[in-house]
């Protein structure tokens, strides 16, 4: 599966959603769990600013890459965030998107005004 790095350094990343659980199975409440490590992951909604133009997009990160100190509508850092194209065929129908996934989210700084100077 191919993996697109996403550079994050001249975005704005603010939280919309708070982390929760990643429901594997809705019907028994199964949680997902990373493939490698078996950790628990956790899903978090964020609005990605960048160029003047926006994108609601969820991110998956594993439970020990959620930092404390989180605030809704605060700004984020996505540590190592990357995008996953990816394609399934449920019930007849072709389905496609792309899936993000971080390391880790952390409390940012709110970026500088343009053309304030330091």
């Amino acid at each position: 599966m191919r993996v697109i790095r996403v550079e994050t350094s001249t975005a704005t990343v603010l939280l919309t959603e708070a982390a929760e659980p990643k429901v594997r199975d809705r019907q028994t409440g199964e949680i997902a769990k990373d493939a490698i490590s078996g950790e628990a992951l956790m899903t978090l909604g964020v609005v990605y600013i960048e160029e003047g133009e926006s994108s609601l997009i969820k991110v998956t990160v594993p439970e020990s890459g959620v930092s404390e100190g989180l605030a809704l509508g605060a700004p984020v850092s996505l540590v190592g965030l990357v995008a996953r194209p990816w394609e399934s065929v449920f019930n007849g129908q072709q389905r496609h998107g792309i899936a993000f996934r971080a390391a880790a989210v952390a409390p940012a700084d709110f970026p500088s005004p343009v053309g304030a100077s330091a």
